[in-house]
Formats: C-alpha cells, structure tokens, sequence
C-alpha cells in the first residue's frame, strides 16, 4: 500500500474554509478564440484577481492563520522573489502580527514596492551568489520568527490547492487541468484538489525550457538541480523542487511540458489582447503551453491556472515590444 499522501483533499477543503471570505474567489473565464486556437474548451482561472495579484495569498493565510498566539506574537519571516512575499505579508497584517521578509536584490521593482506597501520588512540578497533559505532561517532563529515557506508546508499546499477546488466546483468535470510550475506547491495542491475530486483527470504542469528542475526530477525519479534559471518567468525561477511537493508531483502529476520565454510573451499579450486581463510572465505559462500545442493527446474540456498578474507597466511594455 504505498504511503499516504502529506495532503489530503480534506485538508484542502478545510484550507477553503478557513480562507473563505479573506481570499477572494477567482473568476473563470472562457474566450471563444482561446477554444478555436487551441481545440478545446478552455476555463482559465484566473489568480490575477486574486489579492496580492496571486495565488499565494490561499496558502500564506491558511498558514499564518494556523499559527499559536504567541508565535504571531513574535512575528513571522517568508523569502520569496515577490509573490509569496506579498502574499505573506498581508497575511500577517490581516492577522494583526509583523513579518520580515528575504528578497533577490534583482526582484521585479512592483514586487518590492507592495510588499513594503504592506508594511513586511525587506532584507535583500544575491540570488546568485547567496542562499535565500539560509538567510531566511537564520533570521527566524535570530528573532524568533516562524518561517513561513513559499512551497514546503502542508499548509502552504493545502491553500494553494484551494484554487483548483473552486475551478472544479465551478465548471465540473475537466479532463485535464494545466498549471505552472515553480516550487512545485500550487501545482501539489491542485494536483490533490483535482485527482481527489476527478479521480481520471490528467495534471500537467508547465515550467521556462531554461528552468526546467521538476521535469528532469519527474524523469529522473528524484530530484535534481539546475543552474539558476535565466527566464523572463521569475515566479518559476526555481533551482530544484520542493523535497515536500515533489513528494506528491511524483505521484501525481501525468508529466510536465516546457514553454519558452518567446512563447510566455504570446501568451501575455493574447491575455491582453483577446481576454482583457494583465498576466505576468509566470502567470501566462500554462496558458503559452496550450497555445503553443504543448498538451498531447489534447483532452476535450481543460481546466488552466493563470497563477498571477503582478507586474507593472513598463516591464510589460517591454517584453511585449521583444
């Protein structure tokens, strides 16, 4: 009997219902054009809407909301490029408590800015030549924080995965669902979500070709390193999966498809263009790998994760002129 999964589809409805009316619940939307291209019917849920402009804020709650009183009390310390940065921090003011937060020195300027905006402290460090988790452990030791991970925590999966709950409650039965994948958590989670309520659905994740850690660990049977990923895709800049998400990816997923980064900016401006909603490049990853034909044998009706919208103007001109 193999081991029992370190998330649960109970656990995910229970993250639902502690995060229901502090997180919002998404919209799903369905362009006629987006089905024509791809050939297929397509809802994409849409976590550009979601508060702090991500997934992130489902799992960062249900997990600072977990803790005791005289943890919030001490605080709470997150490293994340942006999105689990803004995430954490809201989370930890909507829970009356302080957060310190590690971030790249080189992370998206709107990132930085809103996670200050929400009132987290910000240390800064290389992500080339420093390890962020070092950092950020010896910083919870030093000040008594707990250490609020972006992808490794039951938790922090649980919440994630509450984004695929809600996509199956809302449009039922799916053949396939279509997620980014960076640490490996939110695609954990709505792999547990989905599998749990469809038990036939096909999981797929999509990483950057240059960033693509999880589809050679999946390959390999264990987990494996790549170089810092060089990809317009940030959010996805992930070195190696998580040792707790991969744990469930492996026994989950049906495979993982790459895009690249040409194809991340076709997806963003047909968000743009033909749906009228912002994508930031790792947001738009899922969506470019339907577009690009990546999904094969395409399945009839497909569920896709847009995971975030958080960037701003100037870089989204940018990358749309490349």
């Amino acid at each position: 009997m193999p081991d029992q999964l370190p998330v649960t589809l109970q656990d995910v409805r229970d993250a639902a219902a502690r995060i229901a009316g502090v997180a919002h619940r998404t919209p799903v939307l369905r362009s006629r054009t987006l089905d024509r291209l791809v050939g297929a019917e397509v809802r994409v849920k849409c976590e550009n809407y979601q508060r702090v402009g991500a997934f992130k804020f489902r799992g960062a709650y249900n997990a600072v909301s977990r803790l005791p009183a005289d943890q919030l009390a001490r605080g709470v310390g997150a490293y994340s490029s942006g999105n689990h940065a803004q995430a954490v921090a809201p989370a930890a003011r909507e829970l009356s408590t302080t957060a310190v937060i590690v971030m790249p020195e080189d992370a998206p300027r709107a990132k930085r800015e809103a996670t200050a905006g929400y009132g987290a402290e910000i240390v800064t460090y290389d992500r080339c030549t420093e390890d962020r988790v070092a950092i950020g452990q010896a910083l919870a030791a030093e000040r008594g924080l707990a250490l609020v991970p972006p992808y490794e925590h039951p938790h922090i999966i649980a919440g994630q995965g509450t984004a695929a709950l809600e996509l199956i409650e809302d449009v039922g039965e799916l053949d396939a669902l279509v997620v980014p994948v960076g640490g490996g958590g939110l695609i954990a989670g709505s792999a547990v979500a989905a599998t749990g309520l469809l038990p036939g659905i096909r999981v797929v994740g999509v990483e950057p070709e240059t960033g693509d850690d999880t589809k050679r660990s999946l390959e390999a049977g264990r987990r494996i390193a790549v170089p810092v990923p060089r990809t317009i895709a940030d959010g996805q800049a992930a070195e190696i999966p998580g040792e707790l998400t991969f744990s469930v990816n492996r026994r989950l997923l049906d495979g993982i498809v790459l895009v690249s980064d040409d194809q991340i900016r076709e997806a963003m401006r047909f968000a743009f263009e033909r749906m009228r909603t912002v994508v930031e490049p790792s947001g738009a990853s899922a969506l470019a790998a339907l577009l690009a034909h990546r999904i094969d044998p395409l399945p009839r009706r497909i569920g896709v994760v847009v995971s975030g919208g958080n960037i701003d103007v100037g870089r989204f001109a940018e990358l749309l002129d490349n």
